[in-house]
């Protein structure tokens, strides 16, 4: 038997089909991908950028509370999160990039 995405701590049941939509079926999946590949492919799938889902996401993978990330490992952190954010807008089609403006600037209707 396969466990699912959210028997990894920080990920709850809602998590499953969101990683469902990238891909990736189970824990082990995500294990193998890693989190910045795994995320990778959430934002592809249309996942919306969120910093703390990303750092819930890789605290649980390395079994730790999502809240025990502080000070520079949480700044590198965002780093990584910005620049896989950025990566994702560059590689969206022409036609959606309209809409990450909008998302970015606030004013598209969810």
């Amino acid at each position: 038997m396969t466990d699912p995405v959210s028997s990894i701590r920080n990920l709850g049941p809602a998590s499953d089909a969101a990683f469902e939509r990238a891909g990736i079926h189970t824990a082990e999946d995500l294990r193998e991908l890693g989190a910045d590949e795994a995320y990778r492919r959430l934002l592809a799938s249309g996942s919306r950028p969120h910093f703390i889902g990303y750092y819930a996401m890789v605290m649980g993978l390395q079994g730790r509370p999502w809240n025990d990330c502080k000070g520079k490992e949480k700044d590198a952190l965002r780093a990584r999160f910005d620049a896989l954010k950025a990566e994702a807008a560059a590689n969206k089609p022409p036609e959606d990039k309209m809409d990450a403006i909008l998302d970015q600037i606030g004013i598209r209707a969810p």
